[in-house]
């Protein structure tokens, strides 16, 4: 069984309430405007501030190794 997209119609950020975006490939869900990424567990996606993931703290990881 996979993420159902079609989830993402109703889907919105919990933080601002806009959209998201699918990434596929890391299996999250993303928040553009807020730079979170929320993971999608047993294709239930985790909407949760608390357990998302900073895109800049990634990024600036990324960059420093």
């Amino acid at each position: 069984m996979a993420f159902d997209t079609k989830l993402m119609e109703i889907l919105a950020c919990p933080v601002c309430k806009g959209k998201l975006d699918y990434d596929k490939e890391a299996k999250e869900l993303i928040c553009h405007f807020d730079k979170l990424a929320f993971r999608i567990e047993k294709d239930i996606p985790v909407l949760l501030e608390s357990e998302a993931r900073d895109i800049n703290a990634s990024k600036t990881a990324e960059q420093v190794s």
